[in-house]
Order: structure tokens, then C-alpha cells, then sequence
């Protein structure tokens, strides 16, 4: 079937795939996404090539474990809510949402989940005195490196900060171009 001089066809096109302004490569274009993600992914590559420098071998699971300096958490939720600060602005409701969310996830890393792996510590050690015969003494240990100390918190959120601002900076020079 031809066009009916309406156009090009792009527009019937888009409207059979999704609604109208629909597009999977918006993805690309959400700078608090791509903000977060890049915070993600850089932390976790500083905890990978850190392992290498310091034990000289490397630790894959590095690339996606938790606990470590910097801490990634910390990092994608300031680079979230710095993103949508710089977008949307620093006194809208969606920055406050994330600036909370930042908070409540950083409190729990250096809180809660660095208690939960001292005490996972601890229980491991048990373990390891129990006698060949009790039924626990072959139990799987468990993870001890769950949360992180405040310093990590504090590296992570500031490599969030740095990439979220550098970011902005990078497409503002972008739209001005």
C-alpha cells in the first residue's frame, strides 16, 4: 500500500509499535538513567581493577558484588538523584523523592548491612569450632562483605556526585554545539 500523501509513514508506522511518541531508544536519551547506571558501573570497575592492584589477581566477582570501596550503592542513588536534580530541578518533587531514597539506601549500607556482615563474621567463626560431627559444621559460610563502612559510603557518594555534575556538564556542551 502507498502513502496517502500525508507524509512519509513513519507516523502510521509508530503508531502499529506503540503510542504515539513511543520509542525504545528514549532509554538512551534519560540522563538520570544513564547517570545511575554509569555510577553502577564505574564503582564496581574501581572495586575490580582495586582487587587486581592490591592482591594481583583477578576477581570477577568484583564486578558485581557488594560491599568494597567505593561503595556502588551509594554511588547510582547520588548520581539518580543529582541527575534529576540537574533535570528536573533541585527543589521538584522527584529530586526530593530520590534525594530520600539516596539517604534511606546509604543509611542501610553503612548501617545495617555492615552489622549484618560483622555478625555473619562471627557466626562463620562459630561454625568453624564446631566439631566435625555436630550437623552444622559443614554449613556453608556466609557472606561477610555485605555493607560498607562510612568512608566507602562517602567515596561512593562522591563519585555519583562527580559523574552526575561532569555528565551535566558534557550535555550542556552538547546542546550548545
Amino acid at each position: 500500500m502507498g502513502d496517502d500523501g500525508g507524509g512519509d509513514g513513519a507516523s502510521a508506522a509508530s503508531s502499529a509499535s506503540g503510542p504515539p511518541g513511543f520509542s525504545y531508544f528514549a532509554v538512551f536519551h534519560n540522563y538520570p538513567l544513564i547517570a545511575a547506571l554509569l555510577g553502577f558501573a564505574v564503582a564496581q570497575s574501581i572495586k575490580f581493577f582495586v582487587t587486581r592492584y592490591k592482591e594481583k589477581r583477578w576477581d570477577p566477582k568484583q564486578l558485581i558484588g557488594s560491599g568494597g570501596m567505593p561503595s556502588s550503592h551509594s554511588a547510582t542513588v547520588t548520581a539518580l538523584a543529582v541527575a534529576i536534580g540537574f533535570q528536573d530541578g533541585f527543589g521538584s518533587a522527584l529530586f526530593a523523592t530520590a534525594a530520600i531514597f539516596a539517604s534511606v539506601v546509604m543509611y542501610d549500607a553503612s548501617g545495617i548491612r555492615l552489622h549484618a556482615g560483622k555478625q555473619a563474621e562471627v557466626l562463620n567463626q562459630i561454625v568453624c569450632e564446631l566439631p566435625s560431627e555436630h550437623p552444622l559444621s559443614e554449613t556453608r559460610p556466609l557472606r561477610e562483605l555485605l555493607g560498607h563502612t562510612p568512608t566507602q559510603v562517602v567515596a561512593g557518594a562522591l563519585l555519583g556526585f562527580v559523574l552526575a555534575t561532569t555528565g551535566q556538564m558534557c550535555f550542556a556542551v552538547a546542546d550548545v554545539v
